[in-house]
């Protein structure tokens, strides 16, 4: 799973143009579009909530439609329509269930007004996230759904989306001169014999036909429980240049499919400008290093080795 380019691609149109076609001649003197802002509530199963506060003089027609457009894609999944209905006087109401599917990625907020214009790209507005927090699905769980809203950095509403199945969510990370420590739970899936967590190397093999490095710790179990010890000392050891990122695995058992380690079961959408660890040193040859973890732009669990003027 490769980690994205960058945290935000929307294009560069700030929130207060709007999106509608061009004027037409005979709509001259037509009002402009009203800045539209929706208040998101969410619930613990993955469902989200959408409230707009329109004026009552917006008008909403039966095919209105709260529109979710994922960013970069352009198949027939990638647009999700939502009926947009009145929910008393001035706000119209939109609902995204848990079972409607979403892709992983960026998803950008309109709303179709069904007056004719284009979907109007939504303001964000307050946010109810609390049922988010700490947010701990049955261990059995076949498939995880994750959505969290958020502001882009041009002050549009926008959601992250996570589709996975099975997954390991990443707890507490403790650090320490010598490594870390990972404790988690693993959903959709049980540890069996050959449980184990994996750092792999990001670092393109040498061989076309060959598999990236990888450095393999066994796992403590109990339940859907897991710890993992992961000393620096050997990541270290394969380092050749620069920055190099190590992304974390799990692998239930011997033989299974390997999961991604990640942490998604909270309210915060991009966990790299919020968590952050510190990168300690490292003997390796001749060389200080410095190793630390993080998350990736898709709050993906990862580590770091860099040379000293790298860090």
């Amino acid at each position: 799973m490769k980690e994205s380019s960058a945290i935000d691609q929307e294009p560069m149109v700030p929130a207060s143009a709007g999106t509608h076609r061009p004027e037409r001649p005979e709509e001259g003197n037509e009002a402009a579009p009203v800045e539209l802002r929706a208040d998101c509530i969410a619930d613990s199963a993955g469902g989200l909530t959408f409230d707009l506060n329109a004026p009552q003089e917006t008008p909403a027609a039966w095919s209105a439609a709260l529109v979710l457009r994922l960013r970069g894609g352009d198949g027939a999944d990638d647009e999700v329509r939502l009926p947009l209905g009145p929910n008393g006087a001035g706000r119209l109401r939109a609902v995204l269930p848990s079972t409607v599917s979403l892709a992983e990625g960026r998803w950008n907020a309109y709303a179709d007004l069904g007056d004719g214009r284009d979907p109007q790209r939504l303001l964000p507005g307050l946010n109810d996230l609390r049922s988010l927090v700490d947010r701990r699905p049955l261990a059995g769980i076949g498939r995880l759904a994750v959505r969290i809203p958020y502001a882009t950095k041009f002050g549009n509403l926008a959601l992250r989306s996570w589709l996975r199945g099975p997954h390991a969510e990443a707890g507490d990370i403790l650090v320490t001169p010598d490594g870390m420590t990972v404790s988690g739970r693993l959903y959709g899936a049980s540890p069996g014999a050959g449980a184990r967590a994996e750092a792999r190397s990001r670092r393109t093999p040498a061989a076309p036909d060959s598999a990236p490095v990888t450095v393999t710790v066994p796992l403590t179990v109990e339940g859907p429980e897991f710890t993992f010890a992961l000393p620096y000392e050997e990541l270290a050891g394969h380092w050749e240049r620069g920055s190099e990122p190590w992304d974390l695995w799990l692998r239930p058992a011997e033989g299974a499919p390997p999961v991604r380690i990640a942490r998604l079961l909270d309210d915060i959408a991009d966990k790299k400008q919020v968590f952050s660890y510190p990168a300690l040193p490292v003997h390796a040859d001749a060389e200080e290093l410095r190793v630390g973890p993080y998350y990736t732009l898709d709050n993906d669990l990862a580590v770091r080795v860099a040379g000293a003027t790298e860090s």
